[in-house]
């Protein structure tokens, strides 16, 4: 097997019996075992014994093994969430989308590095150490799936479920150069999933072309009645519209792409982008959405506010670890002072500042006024075009360390990102170029609520029609 085949790929040759599940598991076994330690990709690799007595070639993805994002519960399996407060803690039972995929026969291979609770932009916020990225170990692969990103990226899963709150999954795509979606809001499942910010959370597939980003997202798809917030939408097959021709539809290009501080080099794979988008048959039309400007600051006040509120479960009396003391809050502000990071300590002590009795007319309150502002202005943008199409970064992957000591620049990655997640709708990233320092540089199309189908028409159709996806990093042969 080739170091870098896709879940398409393996699937023909298991179909054809050109290969055992076996040795499928114990290709990418290998591949962990020379790779993670200078990635830090993964937390925990399962028992090869274990994985084993758990093939089998039934549903659609054959005991193909791929890995979840160390956030979402797998039973008996430690759900960390890259924090010292939950080091220590064993879910209980499957989350949906984990069952849902291990019905059609996945098998998961191990759990992912990510930033602490899901709260970073840059894979360097996890009490386990900074994810690096493949195509230079000394930039970031971006965050909180840092982990997801990494391993797919560098060929040691074929596919990876990633989590996104503000650009989790896109992001790290973009830094990578893989394909990342970020559904409607309601359309996968959340049960299962540790909470950060319950009205934008989604879980995500990260994988490295359009038609295995597709294969997941159409088993993750589909009501679930343990999720008050699932839609209430049947599965759906993704993969039926994938014919390599463009939609002759209306792309609206966000006006905000080609604004001061937008990387030069990702300002031209853009622009070459929309004029290759042109030539397939797209119809370009530049688009103006004023309030998106403030999608990152109402992404922040909203998301600070969720998780101080979602957060304050870990304090040692029930999930986690506990720090012994002499009375209960002693307790509850050792526990809480030694098992989160600082990243989390900052967004928990924010977030109670904008609920406080003073501040929250002035802050939680205006951010949700606007965020109705701008779900309108992209309700209206959708009346004129058919899908909007802006860069998912403004600048590539950043060192490690860049931005460590200026959180306001490592939160303007999501700049892009953030405001679909505000408006619950959907977008995916792919490649579109790459810098001269050989980084990724990524672009994404956005869609009207559960407009998933057009989405994958048009960015198969693109991918299909460039080679951008057939480049992949030095050193993992």
């Amino acid at each position: 097997m080739k170091p870098f085949i896709t879940l398409k790929e393996l699937k023909d040759l298991l179909q054809k019996k050109e290969c055992s599940a076996e040795e499928v598991l114990n290709f990418y076994l290998a591949r962990i075992e020379k790779y993670n330690s200078k990635l830090n990709s993964f937390l925990e690799v399962f028992d090869k014994d274990e994985l084993k007595k758990k093939l089998n070639d039934k549903g659609i993805l054959l005991s193909i093994p791929g890995a979840m994002k160390n956030n979402i519960s797998i039973k008996d399996k430690i759900t960390s969430c890259g924090s010292t407060i939950l080091k220590n803690y064993k879910s209980t039972y499957d989350a949906t989308i984990t069952k849902r995929l291990r019905e059609e026969g996945a098998t998961f291979i191990g759990t992912t590095n990510m930033d602490e609770f899901a709260m970073g932009a840059s894979g360097e916020f996890s009490a386990f150490g900074p994810t690096k990225n493949p195509w230079d170990l000394e930039r970031v692969p971006g965050g909180s799936s840092s982990g997801s990103a990494s391993a797919v990226a560098a060929g040691l899963v074929p596919w990876a479920i990633g989590t996104e709150t503000g650009g989790s999954v896109r992001q790290p795509a973009a830094f990578c150069g893989l394909v990342g979606l970020y559904p409607t809001y309601g359309r996968f499942s959340r049960y299962g999933l540790v909470a950060y910010a319950s009205s934008t959370d989604q879980p995500g597939p990260l994988t490295k072309t359009v038609y295995d980003n597709a294969l997941i997202s159409t088993i993750l798809s589909g009501h679930d009645s343990k999720d008050s917030t699932s839609a209430p939408k049947p599965r759906v097959n993704f993969l039926k519209n994938l014919t390599g021709n463009f939609p002759g539809v209306t792309v609206g290009v966000i006006k905000d792409s080609f604004k001061e501080g937008v990387d030069e080099e990702v300002k031209s794979s853009f622009e070459k982008a929309i004029k290759h988008i042109e030539s397939l048959g797209g119809k370009i039309k530049e688009i103006d959405i004023p309030d998106m400007r403030y999608g990152i600051s109402v992404y922040f006040v909203l998301t600070y506010a969720e998780a101080a509120s979602n957060l304050s479960r870990f304090d040692g009396s029930l999930y986690g670890n506990r720090v012994d003391a002499k009375s209960l809050s002693d307790m509850y502000i050792k526990t809480r002072s030694e098992g989160f990071g600082s990243e989390v300590k900052r967004r928990i002590l924010l977030g109670n500042y904008v609920l406080s009795s003073a501040h929250k007319q002035a802050y939680y309150e205006r951010a949700n006024h606007i965020r109705g502002a701008i779900r309108a202005e992209f309700d209206e943008a959708f009346k004129g075009v058919d899908l909007l199409l802006s860069p998912t970064t403004s600048k590539p992957a950043f060192k490690i360390g860049e931005t460590v000591s200026d959180p306001i620049s490592m939160y303007l990655n999501d700049y892009f990102t953030s405001p679909m997640c505000i408006a619950g709708i959907p977008a995916i990233s792919l490649t579109c170029g790459y810098t001269k320092n050989n980084l990724p540089i990524g672009f994404q199309f956005v869609g009207p609520a559960f407009s998933e189908e057009l989405l994958y028409q048009s960015a198969y159709a693109f991918e299909q029609s460039t080679d951008f996806h057939l480049k992949n990093p030095v050193g993992y042969e």
